[in-house]
């Protein structure tokens, strides 16, 4: 039986897919709260949900709906401090960008919209890592007015993505893909063709595509107090990842690990910008001269944020320790091994190529130190049961369909 405390601050997760569950599974772990979850649809691991109260509403994106709602519920919990964390990159701009707008019980732990924003634009953030001795991998910043006709010098397949991944999203096309891998010069200007003709109007970021598969890919999570300082640091390791055309580069299997070297890049970084909050990396190994090369920067806990509270940092405890007690958190780094997975163990072992890692996953899995977020013991009500178990088992199709 899940039992529940009344606390002095109340969760309220904006989003509805797995980043919102594992953010109100940690704040219930560590402090047995129910999260109130605002969504755009009735569905997700958040709805039906025994620890969330969980609203669907396809407007708690846009600006004057998403006003109007926060305050109603701090108005309507005025003796509460009210906890505003953002599970997606839109809502977490919301919450900044109206930060000052809010009622005075609400907090919203995020850096000013200005320094987001810029952030939130790849080709800020590259010029933020060439500052701070970070690789990246080789790119082309492409503007609309450069053309068709212009200069690439690198090799095919080559990777292009948005610069601005919210303004993307906000103008869909039937062949829209997170990440573009395009084998020729053809497809190149076929998609940005298509891209721009859908209504974006903001950068493309085109890259040399480095090689290996999803196991030479790393993900760092960090926590940066009110003060502007990071206290939490916790690498992982990624085995496997999605191949959907929506879903691709999201994490499916990870292995916690340490680099105290990488980790110290990015702690400078960080400090340098006076960054508060979360923020979360995606990184791949170049095996061709052994550098880790960043992809981009999040400026919210990621998707698959509970790798970090399974490892043993809470992360719910960082934004009520920090925010809500306001006491000085010391410095730590994840250690030691655990596994975090949102796929059935048999596409790990089918689909993790290195025989070494598949032998760990094993034993982990055998020593009780895996954890799928989404299946929280006392929280597997049918109706919900039902759809995560669909979803899960999925799986097996997918990776067969996408995943050469």
């Amino acid at each position: 039986m899940l039992k529940f405390e009344e606390r002095e601050f109340i969760p309220v997760l904006l989003g509805g897919d797995i980043n919102t569950y594992s953010v109100a599974r940690a704040f219930y772990e560590a402090y047995g709260v129910r999260s109130y979850v605002f969504g755009k649809y009735q569905t997700g691991p958040s709805f039906c949900s025994r620890i969330t109260i969980y609203e669907g509403n396809e407007a708690i994106d846009t600006d004057a709906y998403f006003l109007r709602r926060i305050r109603r519920f701090a108005d309507e919990h005025k003796d509460k401090k009210i906890l505003l964390i953002g599970c997606g990159d839109s809502y977490v701009a919301l919450a900044s960008k109206h930060k000052a707008e809010l009622p005075e019980n609400v907090i919203a732990p995020y850096i000013d919209f200005s320094l987001m924003d810029s952030l939130q634009q790849k080709k800020r953030f590259y010029e933020l890592c060439d500052k701070h001795g970070v690789d990246y991998p080789k790119t082309i910043v492409y503007q609309k007015e450069m053309g068709l006709d212009f200069e690439c010098p690198f090799s095919y397949p080559l990777i292009l993505k948005p610069s601005n991944s919210i303004a993307y999203w906000e103008h869909p096309f039937p062949t829209q893909n997170k990440v573009y891998k395009l084998g020729s010069r053809e497809e190149l200007e076929q998609v940005i063709t298509r891209i721009y003709d859908a209504g974006y109007d903001d950068s493309l970021i085109i890259q040399d595509m480095i090689p290996g598969n999803d196991e030479y890919m790393r993900v760092l999570t960090a926590y940066s107090d009110r003060n502007g300082k990071v206290k939490m640091m916790c690498l992982g390791h990624v085995l496997l990842e999605e191949h959907t055309p929506h879903g691709s580069g999201n994490h499916a299997v990870i292995l916690t690990e340490q680099n105290q070297e990488l980790m110290k890049k990015v702690k400078n970084l960080l400090e340098d910008l006076h960054y508060v909050g979360y923020s979360n990396f995606d990184i791949k190994l170049d095996q061709r001269d052994n550098t880790y090369r960043f992809f981009e920067i999040n400026t919210r806990q990621g998707r698959s944020n509970y790798y970090v509270t399974g490892s043993g940092l809470n992360i719910a405890k960082y934004f009520v320790e920090d925010y809500i007690y306001q006491r000085d958190i010391p410095y730590t780094e994840a250690a030691g091994e655990h596994l975090w997975m949102t796929v059935p163990r048999g596409v790990a072992y089918k689909h993790i190529k290195n025989p070494e890692y598949t032998a760990t996953v094993r034993r982990l899995i055998k020593e009780g130190k895996m954890v799928n977020p989404v299946f929280k013991r006392g929280d597997l009500a049918w109706n919900r049961l039902l759809r995560m178990a669909k979803t899960h088992l999925k799986q097996y199709s997918n990776f067969d369909k996408y995943y050469k």
